[in-house]
């Protein structure tokens, strides 16, 4: 399958900024900014405070809400914990699981990161996988190695018709806030093993049909040269989401 025959996904990944009143701000004003972009699904990620307000702020607008992270129990004593069923009932429909600073900073592993996949697919949720390596591994040449355990451990048990479900994000650990990024050429590299993966374990129809982002640094200045490569399906954009008008120019770049 053609990589323009797959829809481009966008996401915002606002991390732990804003407040209340300008993550209600910032998510009208991206509502503005990709009004008119056709044929490119637009998300975004604000902390878990403010998932109300900025869901008041997206109501009509096409714009996906997105959290940054789950759990993958259903209730209990999680002390700090969030559930599916919660994240639904503040209208979330798609979540991140594995993000690189949940497994790097907080200590996640494959295994975790695998229950809150199903958990939330489980649950009705769309899942972002994320995935990547970092800096040491990249350089020891395990890029491959690492992304083909990342995919294989995090989709474990995942059905085809919930793998419909699910985007990978492909994050290069090293190009995560530094200002680096990889080149077209070396996520066109990475998204394509990737998919050979996936292909492998769920058929090519499957592999051809699943979107890959990319999340590395990505700005408005080389979002087009990114996802001018067959089989970068978006992009899961860090710091640039804090800017409306920047965060527009990547969703237009997509379309």
């Amino acid at each position: 399958m053609l990589a323009t025959m797959r829809t481009k996904i966008i996401g915002g990944n606002w991390k732990m900024n804003t407040d209340r009143a300008g993550a209600a701000a910032l998510s009208a004003a991206v509502a503005g900014a990709v009004k008119g972009v056709a044929g490119v699904e637009t998300a975004v990620f604000p902390p878990f405070p403010y998932l109300l307000p900025v869901a008041e702020a997206l109501k009509g607008s096409g714009v996906l809400l997105g959290a940054q992270d789950v759990y993958h129990a259903e209730k209990g004593a999680f002390t700090g914990e969030v559930s599916v069923g919660m994240l639904k009932d503040c209208g979330v429909g798609i979540v991140l699981a594995g993000h690189s600073e949940r497994r790097h900073v907080m200590g996640e592993g494959d295994d975790l990161v695998n229950l809150k996949v199903r958990a939330a697919l489980h649950g009705g949720l769309s899942v972002v996988l994320c995935v990547g390596e970092t800096l040491h591994q990249r350089q020891v040449e395990e890029t491959n190695h690492v992304n083909e355990k990342h995919v294989r451990l995090g989709l474990r048990t995942v059905t085809p018709e919930e793998l419909r479900r699910v985007v990978i994000a492909y994050e290069p650990v090293w190009a995560i806030g530094t200002g680096k990024t990889a080149t077209p050429d070396d996520a066109q590299e990475a998204h394509a093993h990737i998919r050979a993966v996936v292909g492998d374990m769920f058929g090519k129809e499957a592999a051809g049909a699943l979107r890959i982002q990319y999340g590395g640094s990505v700005t408005a200045a080389n979002a087009r040269s990114l996802m001018g490569m067959p089989d970068v399906d978006g992009a899961l954009v860090g710091g640039a989401s804090l800017k409306a008008d920047e965060f527009g120019a990547i969703v237009a770049a997509a379309g």
